[in-house]
């Protein structure tokens, strides 16, 4: 195809040739006038001018021939570019005509594509599901075939069976499902409960334990003083009992005065008081003079005795312990804790005793045994003060003990974490936690002699044997927990959480036990195959 300037080269080309010939005719015709003005004898100058004129016309001439043909070039030119340009135009929107038809084409085999993709992957799953439920049925035909063979057998059995027989399998069988059912239902509940409640309701039973002591309860919180007669009760009593009620406003301890003779007992859960309100009774019968004045003179004189008797005895405790830096305050109220027992357990001998096993485990394993020994003195001391702050004593004792200078994490973490309140971050609080078991499940430590703590072991352990499926109960940790292994062939997960229930449920029922009993029931399956 021919561009714009080709065609432009090729008009011009006959032009020049036309202006040679034209520059050549008027050379020529120059030459002639010259040759014939010589001749004929013209003047020189004559010649000249007409020769300049003939050379003018024939340069106008000339340009005036140039210029049309450089004008008709042109329009040739022009025309030539137009047809050019409108042909180009035509071939562009061709091609751009072509090039849109075949991103529609590739659009659409792309569509197509995708269409087939999702064809394949649909049939896939078709032939996938075809494989499953054919596995199904074969399955389910096996199934049907033993069922088929189980029922021919169960029907040859009752066919000679009386009524009272498949009665008997029929409930039996029954039962057997609903306590199945009832286990799963009873395991999501409790499951979805632990799950909400576990924060609450364990501090809730800490704070029940430490505050309630079953049969022993009286022992904590009622003590007798001996009165000689009937003559002095009276005098206790006062006109209109107005003597026995500035002594318990006084004290803030429970007076019960009955028909016992020779006895007065004095009530209340803060054995501080019991202790104030018993000695100042016993120094009014010894004087023998009771009256309201002579009731807040002598309450107030005891209370100062025993102030001071518990500031002694948290010094005495404390070099005991051998520790430094104690605060004053924390000294009175580990002072405090030598009126308070557990189960006859005096609380202040006790966190002595788990200062002393605290010091022995952390110095076998590589720990320091001075900061172990702090930690299990301090334990305990929340109880100084538990019947006056509410909430459990570890969590009591931690803010306390934060209060008046313990800055250690080690002491502030075993105090409020010996229970499990708050989890452990440093290896002191299991040991604290160890120390106290040991010290209060030891045998002997708890009223409790050497007999009667392996008959309650023993005890223990055929609540658990008694239980269906059990194969094995160990009682462990001096009583505290009860591991029980079943048959796993037998019991499913279900079962097993059951059956610790029923098992935590009969020792509350038919047992005797200080603080708690953990119940661990263990359900395992192990396979085992050897290659050769």
């Amino acid at each position: 195809m021919s561009t714009p300037t080709t065609f432009l080269i090729a008009a011009i080309e006959p032009l020049g040739i036309i202006i040679g010939a034209g520059m050549g005719v008027v050379v020529g015709g120059i030459g002639t006038w010259l040759f014939i003005g010589a001749t004929t004898g013209k003047s020189i100058r004559t010649a000249r001018a007409e020769g300049e004129s003939i050379v003018e016309k024939a340069r106008s001439e000339a340009q005036a021939e140039a210029r049309r043909i450089e004008s008709e070039t042109e329009k040739k030119v022009e025309d030539r570019r137009q047809a050019v340009e409108k042909e180009a135009t035509t071939m562009l929107a061709e091609a751009r005509d072509s090039q849109a038809r075949s991103a529609k084409r590739e659009e659409t085999l792309d569509q197509k594509l995708d269409q087939l993709t999702r064809r394949e992957e649909k049939l896939e799953k078709k032939e996938n599901r075809i494989d499953e439920l054919a596995s199904r049925r074969e399955a389910a035909l096996e199934e049907v075939t033993t069922s088929t063979e189980e029922l021919r057998n169960r029907l040859s059995q009752v066919a000679a069976m009386n009524r009272e027989e498949a009665r008997d399998i029929l409930l039996r069988e029954t039962r057997q499902e609903i306590e199945h059912e009832a286990a799963k239902i009873e395991q999501e509940v409790v499951e979805a409960a632990e799950e909400k409640a576990h924060e609450r309701s364990r501090e809730i039973t800490l704070m029940a334990i430490q505050r309630y002591a079953s049969e022993n309860v009286s022992d904590s919180t009622v003590r007798a003083v001996k009165i000689p007669s009937d003559d002095m009760k009276g005098r206790i009593i006062g006109r209109e009992g107005r003597n026995i009620r500035s002594i318990e406003k006084a004290t803030g301890a429970d007076i019960l005065v009955d028909d016992t003779p020779g006895v007065i007992s004095v009530s209340c859960f803060d054995r501080v008081r019991q202790a104030i309100a018993a000695e100042s009774l016993q120094k009014l019968v010894a004087d023998g003079r009771v009256h309201p004045s002579r009731v807040e003179e002598v309450v107030a004189q005891t209370k100062r005795d025993i102030e001071v008797r518990i500031k002694k005895s948290g010094q005495d405790a404390i070099v005991e312990a051998n520790l430094r830096g104690v605060h004053p305050k924390i000294a009175e109220a580990m002072g405090k804790l030598s009126f308070r027992t557990s189960y006859g357990q005096n609380v202040l001998r006790h966190s002595i005793e788990v200062a002393f096993l605290s010091q022995m485990i952390a110095d076998q394993i590589g720990l320091d045994g001075q900061v172990a020994r702090r930690c299990g003195f301090l334990h305990d001391i929340g109880k100084a003060m538990d019947h006056e702050i509410e909430g459990g004593h570890p969590a009591i004792g931690m803010e306390f003990a934060r209060k008046f200078g313990e800055k250690s994490e080690a002491v502030l973490n075993a105090i409020g974490g010996h229970h499990g309140d708050i989890p452990a971050t440093t290896p002191y609080t299991p040991i604290v936690m160890a120390a106290d078991a040991i010290s209060g499940a030891r045998p002997g430590a708890r009223r409790e002699s050497m007999e009667m703590y392996i008959k309650r072991l023993e005890q223990l352990e055929g609540i658990a044997t008694e239980q269906p499926y059990v194969d094995e109960a160990h009682a462990i940790q001096a009583g505290r927990e009860v591991r029980v292994i079943l048959n796993a062939s037998k019991a499913d997960d279900a079962t097993a959480h059951k059956i610790a229930r029923d098992i935590a449920k009969r020792v509350e029922e038919e047992m005797t036990f200080p603080g708690e009993i953990k119940v661990t029931v263990l359900r395992e399956v192990r396979a085992e195959a050897v290659a050769r």
